[in-house]
């Protein structure tokens, strides 16, 4: 199954929408172990090394990016029970999105959509997909196909 402590979310910015910032808690109290970390603004390139000095020794970096592998939820829950032994660490990008040197070390390269999203609403995003994805996997009613 899905165990929210090895995974880590990893952010460029901060959170400055309210309503984000509750929907993340919401999220967080449901995945209890779940980490979300965020690293400062800059140019991508000294975001790219700090998100790098973030990673544990062993995690597996997921970056998000538009050019990831796109999937459906039951897709996501299924490739992440693949992974279910791993420390995972997923990258969100600021503005100008992640290095492509980050991209290229990652081990796997997830788009949550074709659209592109503020950093802040893709957190919310990820998460959200995090926990429907355990859900998925436990059985539980909150995803409906």
């Amino acid at each position: 199954m899905l165990n929210p402590s090895r995974l880590r979310v990893i952010a460029v910015g901060r959170v400055r929408r309210g309503w984000v910032s509750e929907g993340l808690e919401l999220y967080r109290r449901r995945l209890p172990g779940l980490e979300i970390l965020e690293v400062k603004d800059s140019t991508p390139q000294r975001e790219a090394e700090a998100i790098l000095a973030l990673l544990h020794p062993g995690e597996r970096l997921v970056a998000l990016s538009e050019e990831g592998q796109r999937q459906d939820s039951v897709g996501l829950a299924r490739q992440l029970a693949d992974q279910a032994g791993e420390r995972l660490a997923f990258a969100i990008g600021g503005a100008d999105g992640l290095a492509t040197g980050l991209k290229a070390r990652a081990s796997w390269l997830l788009s949550l959509s074709p659209l592109t999203f503020p950093h802040e609403i893709a957190r919310l995003l990820l998460v959200e997909q995090l926990y429907r994805a355990r859900t998925i996997l436990e059985g539980g009613p909150y995803h409906r196909s």
